[in-house]
């Protein structure tokens, strides 16, 4: 997959978002503790925001991680085996890792339904949380896909690279 795939850079919009949200959390748990130093009382629900927030902004960085190939990898097995074979076996591992998250975004979608048709919100605030869950769902649903696509662009190098 090249630089330039639109894939890639949705990823990175996302990682971006995430991350904006993610500092947009931290400011909030700033502003809340200086409330609660200066007047004993901090934003109300500022847990409920930040918990939200802060799932959503983790799952958002998972797409660009998985298509720059940052996530943990353990080669104490393949560095033996020949760099084709290595990569082949990654791809296979890129593939199960795409199907975990397309059960996750499933089972975070069906979640997302139930807490949205039930109204459950949280108990501050009372903010809807399915709209969260969604969220969530999606960004397996985009993870899903970056692990194909990472599986096939390391079969393809590796074909090549056995050529």
């Amino acid at each position: 997959m090249g630089e330039n795939g639109p894939v890639l850079r949705a990823a990175r919009m996302i990682a971006l978002a995430g991350a904006s949200l993610a500092l947009a959390a931290a400011a909030l748990v700033t502003l809340s503790v200086t409330a609660r130093w200066l007047t004993s009382r901090g934003v109300p629900g500022d847990f409920e925001l930040v918990q939200m927030a802060s799932a959503i902004a983790i799952f958002s960085f998972l797409p660009l991680t998985q298509l720059r190939s940052a996530n943990i990898l353990v080669d104490t097995f393949t560095r033996v085996l020949p760099p084709w074979v290595a990569r082949a076996l990654d791809g296979v591992w890129d593939l199960v890792y795409a199907a975990a998250a397309g059960l996750i975004a499933w089972r975070l979608a069906l979640g997302a339904a139930d807490a949205l048709r039930s109204q459950t919100g949280t108990m501050v605030l009372l903010l809807p949380i399915g709209w969260a869950i969604a969220v969530c769902a999606a960004l397996m649903a985009v993870l899903a896909v970056a692990g194909v696509l990472t599986a096939v662009g390391r079969w393809s190098v590796s074909r090549e690279e056995r050529s």
